[in-house]
């Protein structure tokens, strides 16, 4: 039973895409892999249609917070989030965009208000959005301006991809490889570090977490042979978060620190750009891996795939990413003690 339990809060995601499908999917395999209770944010509709089409006997309940945990075990409960038009499977479109959003706003305002205890988050399509005047580069933006909105305190979002044999975080994150070096600084890295020491010991349980610097280029520079942002900018970092008291080291040649027996030196792999952190994270779970926002002032995941249209209402969508973030997002809300 999981009645007297704070819910998560689920968003919906792009509504026509896999988001509704895998929430399906995960909430009938909740006793076989002891799912958490969530609340569904949402359009009622859309998740009573996606079944139909998906075949799947799931029973959708209107639901608030506090009712959620006590109907979970039985059906879904949702916030009903309507859409306000129709929604085709697989098909994207600006009209859905609003409907996209509310449901993210609604889980962070519940979120923030303690009536859930953290937000997992559905893919959503960053070109609808866009199409719609969305004012952010992405999901984690947004929750950051959301978070700042509401607390009155700016926050630095930290993403990590969270598996079951790598974590790693991503300096700089989404721009073009030609505008890395210029785009990393040494103050970028130490306010990335802190930010991931804080929060591994704070929501992970990790006392004190070891933190391995990837260097920016190859062999880390080479002693400045094949360029020198690695000794001028990433190795002051690393000195300045050691006399702080951060257990970290690096730089280390990116192409050696992601076999089984480096990967036993380190809790958290910190790399320079997107893909040399997101390559061998994805490589090492791409099916149970788990997007994880550090730096907010909630807990937040979130599957580590995207809207997958293509595969909206085909019954190929897999559930088991969201099914990691759920459970992810469980058990770091209980190892902050924000559980009831």
């Amino acid at each position: 039973m999981t009645d007297g339990v704070l819910p998560l809060a689920l968003s919906q995601g792009d509504p026509a895409g896999i988001g509704p499908d895998i929430a399906l999917q995960a909430w009938l395999r909740r006793g076989e892999v002891g799912l958490p209770p969530f609340l569904y944010i949402g359009d009622l509709a859309v998740l009573q249609i996606r079944a139909r089409q998906l075949e799947l006997d799931v029973p959708v309940i209107e639901a608030n917070a506090a009712q959620a945990s006590a109907v979970f075990d039985h059906a879904i409960p949702v916030h009903n989030t309507p859409t306000g038009v129709d929604v085709l499977a697989g098909k994207p479109h600006i009209s859905n965009a609003r409907g996209t959003i509310a449901a993210v706003e609604t889980a962070v305002s519940l979120c923030l208000s303690g009536e859930v205890r953290a937000v997992v988050t559905n893919p959503i399509a960053k070109s609808v959005l866009y199409e719609a005047g969305f004012g952010f580069p992405g999901h984690t933006e947004f929750l950051a301006d959301l978070a700042t909105r509401a607390t009155g305190q700016a926050c630095m979002p930290v993403m990590m991809l969270a598996g079951p044999k790598l974590k790693a975080v991503p300096v700089t994150i989404h721009i073009p490889i030609k505008d890395v070096p210029a785009a990393l600084t040494e103050a970028l890295i130490v306010d990335t570090c802190r930010i991931v020491a804080r929060d591994l010991a704070a929501r992970f349980g990790l006392a004190s977490p070891r933190l391995a610097v990837a260097g920016l280029n190859p062999h880390a520079g080479e002693g400045g042979a094949i360029g020198h942002e690695d000794d001028e900018i990433i190795h002051p970092a690393i000195r300045m978060l050691r006399d702080e008291g951060i257990d970290v080291f690096g730089p280390l040649p990116a192409d050696t620190m992601f076999h089984d027996d480096a990967r036993g030196r380190y809790d958290v792999a910190i790399c320079m750009y997107h893909d040399q952190a997101l390559i061998p994270a994805k490589a090492l779970g791409f099916d149970d891996s788990v997007n994880v926002t550090l730096g907010l002032p909630f807990i937040r995941t979130s599957p580590d795939h995207g809207t997958a249209f293509g595969l909206a209402a085909t019954g190929h969508a897999k559930e088991t990413s969201l099914i990691a973030a759920l459970q992810m997002a469980d058990g770091m809300s209980q190892a902050q003690g924000v559980s009831s």
